[in-house]
């Protein structure tokens, strides 16, 4: 029991799946030594005084379907050792306990305890590390392989990060330390394969939580996130405090807590905006930092044509299509963004110039009536004049 437990602390393995490899090894010694190699030899072992109990199983068969009388047997045979058997159920028997294995044996033991040992180890780590699927973890690098597979260590073991999960131009040099997110967790003979990843969506989410308390507590809510890895993503959210602004609460003081996400992700840029129910806001809000002249959606709700102004078009699309294409994918719809109708616009204007025009002449108008009256009565006031000078001169 001594070797057990020194065993159990050594590989930090549970007590249970060690006893469980011992008894597997002291079986398979015994039937090396003792038995045909197709008996169906059981050990158990009293774990309070270290002794062991050994057994023979007999599967309980029809008679008309027994074949190997080595471990079968017919119900008939089966009742003389249990009065309970029945078909497809199994019986047993008790075999004297012996110790004195040779070597062959002893080394058939000693293989079973080790193959076992390994397959608890790998176990436990595949239990351990599948827990943490969707979850953001750290890693140093360790091996880099032609830049196509980046070998993280995470602990325990060992991750990989192919090159569709790496991030675009961010380099990797040994020893650097990552956080990535853990994306699967496969359990195989030679341990859990681990794929984690640099451009997964969930990253972002992971980050997010780690700097923003809020997120963590719930008070502060990710309603969605969208991303090109390593250019531009758009996470929404929604605060669960009315007395709460969530962007702000996301960006910290002075930006500190964004900018402890942007040292993680380069030069990526991440548009922090505000979830709502209503899906005109939210495309609305989504379309940021493009203002929205009009929404009209499709009856299904699952296309949206959008309205910008002129300075607006070249915003509300992005670059190569950029900002409009993550936005459609935040919230969920096909966006169509175009310019205010031309035709109406041309009538508008024109209209607005007859107006103008007319407000124009109807202003002239009486300035010249006004102006012609004091004329008149200057030309009377200057005969008035050589009148009254000729009769002076008279």
């Amino acid at each position: 029991m001594a070797a057990i437990n020194q065993i159990c602390d050594e590989k930090n393995l549970p007590k249970k799946d060690v006893i469980e490899a011992v008894e597997a090894a002291i079986a398979a010694a015994y039937r090396k030594e003792y038995c045909n190699q197709k008996d169906m030899i059981r050990a158990t072992m009293n774990d309070t005084t270290g002794k062991f109990d050994i057994f023979q199983e007999f599967e309980v068969v029809k008679k008309d379907e027994l074949e190997h009388e080595s471990f079968q047997k017919t119900l008939k045979d089966a009742k003389f050792i249990d009065k309970n058997a029945k078909i497809g159920s199994s019986v047993q028997i008790s075999l004297p306990y012996k110790d004195d294995f040779g070597r062959i044996a002893a080394q058939t033991a000693k293989q079973v305890i080790v193959q076992r040992l390994r397959e608890s180890e790998r176990n436990m780590l595949f239990d351990e590390y599948k827990e943490k699927t969707g979850e953001v973890i750290s890693g140093t690098v360790q091996q880099i392989e032609n830049r196509n597979i980046i070998i993280i260590n995470i602990g325990k073991t060992n991750a990989l990060l192919p090159s569709q999960e790496q991030l675009p131009r961010e380099h990797y040099y040994i020893g650097q330390r990552l956080r990535v997110f853990v994306k699967e967790v496969k359990n195989t003979p030679r341990g859990p394969h681990i794929i984690i990843s640099r451009s997964h969506p969930g990253l972002l989410a992971g980050l997010f939580q780690m700097e923003v308390p809020e997120i963590l507590s719930g008070t502060v809510e990710i309603k969605g996130i969208t991303r090109e890895p390593g250019s531009r993503a758009k996470i929404a959210i929604v605060s669960n405090d009315p007395q709460l602004d969530p962007v702000g609460t996301c960006v910290g003081q002075r930006g500190s807590r964004i900018q402890s996400i942007l040292a993680e992700i380069g030069d990526e840029k991440i548009d922090i905006i505000v979830w709502d129910k209503d899906i005109k806001k939210y495309l609305t809000n989504a379309l940021s930092p493009a203002r929205v002249d009009k929404i009209t959606l499709s009856k299904d709700k699952k296309t949206a044509t959008v309205k910008v102004d002129d300075d607006q078009l070249s915003l509300a699309i992005g670059k190569n299509g950029q900002n409009v294409r993550l936005a459609s994918k935040l919230v969920g719809i096909e966006v169509d963004i175009i310019k205010p109708d031309l035709k109406a616009k041309d009538r508008l204007e024109k209209s607005a110039s007859e107006t103008e025009v007319s407000e124009k002449k109807s202003e002239q108008k009486p300035k010249k009536e006004i102006i012609k009256k004091p004329l008149k009565k200057s030309s009377k006031k200057k005969v008035v004049k050589k009148n009254t000078s000729k009769k002076i001169t008279k």
